[in-house]
């Protein structure tokens, strides 16, 4: 009986213990088909009495590639790209490409150094909901072999295909129904103003207000897409004289709206009687707010599912015609711009 330390476990080990060549290992693992029943099993059981473990970078190096697929997303701590992330992973699952996930925290360099990082891994495609204009590094990713699918935003170029939500008539939403709600100031937070979700949400909300008469929509730039963004953002609005605040705020996404709401409470404000408030991507968190938020609902896990399913595509033609599904959003009534709020189960 041999006996190895379990890091130090390698394919002859294995052989020797089960009594069969490294060929034979190599097949039970890569290719069972080609080896019976029992011999796999005992492949299998000396594997596990050994502790091996495969060298997965030294058997990408000999295939000159790696399975693996790399996925950047603008904030890892939002649940909209959490169920983005379990969508791909879903359609994904069976085809033995594992996700490998990166958080660009809407940051231009880390979106690059994550650019990088997955092409120094040879992944065989990547999903990017991009911050900047990386549209020349992506280009030279294709060019080496890396399939390339952007997610949750429409592909301007349209050489990549693209899996994202009508972020322009999602801003029609929310703006027509502050409207409706008799709100005639209506200001739209959150930020950069260069991620083009952003800049999609609030044209479709300034194309309401060109054709409602005295209704008016300003921007205010919140930096970033977390809460405590939304928290500066109404901090600001609140520190103007009353009769200079806006009497509506639609938020570029939840995040931004549930900070927005801890922060006008804390100030004395009484929403919706004093200011409605609305979000964006209708996450879990918007239904259980203390207030719960009305939200435009875009359907994270399809996103994901889709723009895997693309990837996937991609990665089998590099050839195969780009393709662009936008998915309609709607509009989620709650407590906070003066609705009845949804049952607590309703799925977000």
């Amino acid at each position: 009986m041999y006996s190895f330390p379990m890091a130090m476990a390698q394919v002859r080990d294995v052989a020797a213990h089960a009594g069969v060549s490294p060929a034979t290992v190599s097949n039970a693992l890569n290719h069972p088909e080609k080896v019976s029943p029992v011999t796999r099993a005992r492949v299998l059981t000396a594997i596990k009495e050994l502790g091996y473990v495969r060298n997965d970078a030294a058997r990408q190096l000999r295939q000159r590639g790696n399975r693996a697929v790399g996925m950047i997303v603008l904030d890892v701590a939002n649940p909209f790209f959490a169920g983005v992330a379990q969508g791909a992973e879903l359609s994904l699952a069976g085809t033995q490409r594992p996700l490998l996930l990166g958080n660009s925290a809407q940051q231009k360099e880390r979106e690059l150094s994550y650019l990088n990082l997955f092409e120094e891994q040879r992944v065989s495609g990547i999903l990017i909901s991009p911050v900047g204009n990386v549209m020349n590094r992506l280009r030279q990713l294709r060019k080496r072999g890396t399939a390339v699918v952007i997610v949750d935003r429409k592909s301007g170029e349209r050489e990549f295909s693209s899996v994202s939500t009508d972020d322009i008539h999602g801003g029609q939403l929310a703006a027509e129904h502050l409207v409706a709600r008799g709100r005639r100031r209506l200001a739209v937070i959150g930020g950069p103003g260069t991620i083009r979700q952003v800049a999609d949400r609030l044209s479709g909300a300034r194309m309401v207000a060109e054709r409602r008469e005295g209704v008016t929509v300003e921007y205010l730039d919140t930096g970033a897409m977390d809460v405590e963004s939304g928290r500066r953002g109404a901090h600001a609005l609140m520190s103007r004289p009353a009769h200079q605040r806006p009497d509506a705020i639609f938020a570029a996404n939840d995040l931004v709206a549930l900070g927005a709401l801890q922060e006008l409470v804390r100030s004395g404000i009484s929403v919706p009687d004093d200011i409605a408030l609305m979000g964006y991507d209708d996450i879990v968190f918007a239904v259980s707010a203390a207030i719960p938020l009305t939200s435009v609902r875009q359907p994270a896990v399809e996103i994901g599912s889709c723009a895997a399913d693309l990837l996937l595509a991609a990665i089998d033609d590099p050839k195969v015609h780009a393709e662009h599904p936008m998915f309609t959003p709607t509009l989620v009534a709650r407590e906070s711009t003066g609705m009845e709020s949804e049952p607590a189960s309703t799925p977000s």
